[in-house]
């Protein structure tokens, strides 16, 4: 796998779970007992931090999205889990989590060993 394509798996998964959690709070399955604002406002939040950063492909910004990723997966096989009407949303947010951290780590270890063999050739 390119550097290249590993970027733009890791935007994929971001930007997949931005969308699934916009459509999931809001269009899918709206909130009971909280508003739809706050229920927004909890689950997209934490995501906007690395944003700037992961678009301009910063090795760190990219690996704290992918630490990011992680509380989405647990968030959506404790979904997937529990309710049935939740479980095609969360299905896809445990694929675009998944997605999103090993295509960021991949990203940055070879971002690294391409920067390593680029010294060591001049």
């Amino acid at each position: 796998m390119n550097i290249k394509i590993a970027y733009i798996a890791a935007l994929v998964g971001y930007f997949g779970l931005l969308t699934l959690h916009l459509f999931w709070h809001t269009v899918l399955i709206p909130p009971a007992s909280l508003p739809v604002s706050l229920a927004l406002a909890i689950a997209l939040f934490p995501l906007l931090f690395p944003l700037r950063g992961l678009l301009h492909g910063r090795p760190k910004s990219v690996i704290w999205a992918a630490y990011l990723s992680l509380a989405y997966f647990t968030h959506g096989v404790l979904s997937v889990a529990g309710e049935k009407v939740e479980r095609i949303p969360a299905s896809l947010e445990v694929f675009f989590s998944l997605a999103l951290f090993f295509a960021a780590v991949y990203y940055v270890r070879n971002l690294a060993k391409s920067s390593v063999e680029r010294k060591q050739s001049v």
